[in-house]
């Protein structure tokens, strides 16, 4: 389906906000500074996905909540978070 669905978007902004909130329990004290700052970019694109959807631009707040949790796949798959959740993170 080429639709993006208030459904489909309440699913991506849920799972989005659980890997943020997990990435933030979890960052690699080694990497510290460079975990926050993709946290942090993370968490940028979530807040503007978040007024995207205010203002009813649909197709901009599902590309930007995916901008965020590709920021926290990066950091996973880098090691900037120490996960091992596959559910939430592109991770083995």
């Amino acid at each position: 389906m080429n639709v993006i669905t208030n459904e489909k978007l309440d699913k991506y902004f849920l799972i989005t906000k659980k890997a943020i909130d997990k990435a933030k329990t979890v960052i690699n004290s080694e990497e510290k500074e460079k975990a926050e700052d993709f946290l942090d970019m993370a968490t940028r694109y979530y807040d503007d996905a978040q007024f995207f959807r205010k203002k009813g631009n649909i197709v901009n707040a599902f590309a930007a909540v995916n901008y965020s949790h590709g920021w926290l796949d990066a950091g996973a798959r880098i090691g900037l978070f120490k996960v091992k959740d596959s559910h939430l993170f592109t991770v083995d």
